[in-house]
């Protein structure tokens, strides 16, 4: 009995100083959680007592606490994504409508035909920039829609190419460039979109345009089952570009934004491209910026 007796004692307070502990745990745990929630910190919970389930409660917690600051990294990361886009944005419009505005009060204060004829350029031009913005943004946000589908089809890839680039003869003749063009004369069948297809070659010799001083190279071939088209222009400061960024939204090289652009045009021509099953990659070699697509041909 007397034996009986001590065990009971032995394990009664073993069971008291088990269950101080437990409690000690938890009111530390308490407050290691009224901390955290007082104060912006990487801390987390620790636990000093030897227990498998405290262990596994605690790890819990700190589970769930890392995917709550990684959530409201995010949310800071994205806001302050969207406020520079805002700026980005009003300052991609604004540009065009503040000429706008200038080139309207000269029209109207003007008497000279001559000079009237040269305002209503410039305001004609002004305006293609401001649609071709909004164009971009409009067909951004449709790209952002995970449920949006190009409708497929079967595709002449070289006539697209060949409509496109002799679609910017005007272009390339007031800047004064004669593009080097190596196209292959072969049918060239995928399947894609047509309209799509325009797009993203419309941004790409865009953006030659843009950057490129002197040279404008594009060629046009096949390799295995591949189609090609491959899209080069000079630069002047190749140094400014962050090869990595080329397909980023809103991404410029231009700092300064002096150009009429969204930064949108190659970020589209990527999202299309993909959506196509294709491929575009873009490089600098020799001072010169090269963008190169792919997509696979159409078996007959």
């Amino acid at each position: 009995m007397i034996l009986w007796a001590v065990l009971s004692t032995v394990l009664a307070v073993g069971l008291i100083f088990i269950l101080l502990m437990y409690r000690r745990q938890v009111k530390n745990t308490c407050r290691q959680l009224e901390f955290l929630k007082e104060n912006q910190t990487n801390l987390r919970l620790t636990v000093t007592v030897p227990f498998k389930q405290f262990e596994k409660l605690v790890d819990s917690i700190n589970k769930v606490l890392d995917m709550s600051q990684e959530i409201k990294n995010n949310a800071r990361k994205n806001e302050e994504h969207l406020k520079e886009t805002i700026t980005n944005l009003s300052h991609d419009i604004r540009t065009p409508l503040t000429s706008l505005d200038g080139y309207f009060q000269l029209l109207a204060q003007s008497d000279s035909e001559e000079e009237q004829r040269h305002y209503i350029e410039v305001i004609q031009s002004r305006i293609s920039s401001l649609k071709d913005i909004l164009e971009e943004l409009f067909t951004y946000t449709k790209l952002q829609n995970e449920q949006y589908e190009l409708k497929m089809e079967t595709v002449d890839f070289g006539k697209c190419v060949y409509d496109t680039v002799f679609s910017f003869y005007d272009e390339f003749q007031t800047k004064g460039l004669e593009p080097e063009i190596d196209f292959c004369e072969e049918n060239i069948l995928i399947e894609g979109n047509t309209e799509a297809i325009r797009r993203i070659l419309q941004n790409i010799i865009k953006n030659a345009l843009v950057h490129g001083s002197q040279k404008i190279r594009m060629k046009l071939f096949s390799e295995k089952n591949d189609i090609i088209f491959l899209c080069e222009n000079d630069l002047e400061n190749p140094w400014d570009i962050d090869i990595k960024k080329i397909f980023s939204k809103f991404y410029k090289a231009d700092t300064a934004r002096t150009s009429n652009t969204t930064g949108l045009g190659l970020s589209i021509a990527k999202s299309l491209v993909e959506r196509m099953d294709g491929t575009i990659i873009a490089e600098i070699e020799n001072d010169m910026f090269l963008i190169r697509v792919m997509f696979f041909r159409k078996k007959l």
